[in-house]
């Protein structure tokens, strides 16, 4: 339709210090001359395009026009502004203030009224947004990261070609194409630490669709749990997985059932909620409980605290407090 490629048109502007016209036309798939009729309908509208010849020239917006905010409807403008503080709360620069800039200044009394507050940010808000910017200026100029990754089983150095970052189940992650497992991966950046921008640049991958599959590496694995929690972990199992992700039992017990990417998570998140979970299935997990129950019991019994010295650390923290 005409009016989805004016308002492409005007987006793609707002992005772009320049573009040609031909560029215009080979991204719209329609002729030059109609791109030069949408240029002229643009301007009627008020917004001023401005032509610059020769080499490096092209279209671009006139510099210090305030957009109009009646291009966006109210609501349009608040989902906007709703994104855009969420993007700066893990942001050096502010997004949103730039847009503000560049509308008129009844975008403040919109953004007065909104009534969702987006917040990105976690604990590690200071590492977290410098991680976020390097890993932004590796994408774009296409330089491979290489970082510091802590797991399970221990430490590794990684080689990495970023490609997203990605904010998905309440946590940080950047997806990449790892050297070491010659495969794309999801890295949580609160594991990633050390990261460094190489001098090497990379050429970008035809990346296969399923690798982009963002649910598919939560799936991933399929290992699959069978577990009984208290009825007191009610809440977490909805908050987590929804309201249709167990069952009650007569004697008031919850039954779960749900696929995990890797053991890791799943044990993680298991031994998370302590004696208030019993594993029925997979065995290696029930078993694994177990070990971790004798641990803790065999090092409290090792304990040569005694209640006096108990009494005197108790006073030791209260005048510490």
């Amino acid at each position: 339709m005409k009016i989805d490629r004016l308002i492409g048109i005007i987006t793609i502007l707002l992005q772009h210090d320049k573009i040609t016209a031909p560029e215009l036309a080979k991204r719209f798939e329609v002729s030059r001359r109609t791109i030069n009729r949408d240029i002229e309908h643009i301007c009627k509208a008020g917004i001023p395009i401005v032509t610059t010849q020769g080499y490096g020239g092209g279209l671009s917006i006139a510099d210090g026009y305030k957009f109009d905010k009646t291009f966006y409807t109210k609501d349009e403008l608040q989902t906007i502004f709703a994104g855009l503080r969420g993007m700066d709360s893990i942001s050096r620069n502010s997004a949103l203030a730039n847009l503000l800039d560049k509308l008129s200044d009844k975008g403040q009394r919109i953004l007065a009224e909104d009534s969702i507050i987006i917040d990105l940010g976690s604990h590690y808000q200071a590492s977290l947004i410098q991680k976020i910017e390097q890993l932004k200026q590796a994408i774009q100029t296409k330089h491979l990261v290489t970082f510091q990754y802590y797991y399970r089983k221990g430490e590794a150095v990684r080689q990495v070609e970023p490609y997203r970052l990605i904010f998905k189940w309440a946590s940080w992650y950047v997806l990449g194409f790892c050297f070491d497992r010659q495969a794309y991966r999801l890295f949580k950046l609160n594991r990633l630490w050390n990261l460094q921008i190489e001098e090497t640049i990379f050429s970008e991958r035809n990346i296969p669709e399923e690798a982009l599959s963002i649910g598919d590496y939560l799936t991933e694995g399929k290992l699959h749990l069978k577990a009984v929690f208290e009825e007191s972990e009610k809440y977490r199992l909805i908050e987590e997985y929804g309201i249709e992700s167990y069952s009650i039992r007569e004697d008031g017990k919850l039954s779960f059932e749900h696929d995990f990417a890797s053991y890791e998570n799943m044990r993680e998140w298991v031994f998370s909620f302590g004696d208030k979970v019993f594993v029925l299935d997979p065995k290696e997990l029930q078993d694994d409980q177990r070990k971790q129950a004798e641990t803790i019991l065999n090092r409290y019994k090792g304990n040569k605290l005694t209640s006096k010295d108990h009494h005197t650390m108790a006073e030791r923290s209260c005048q510490h407090d």
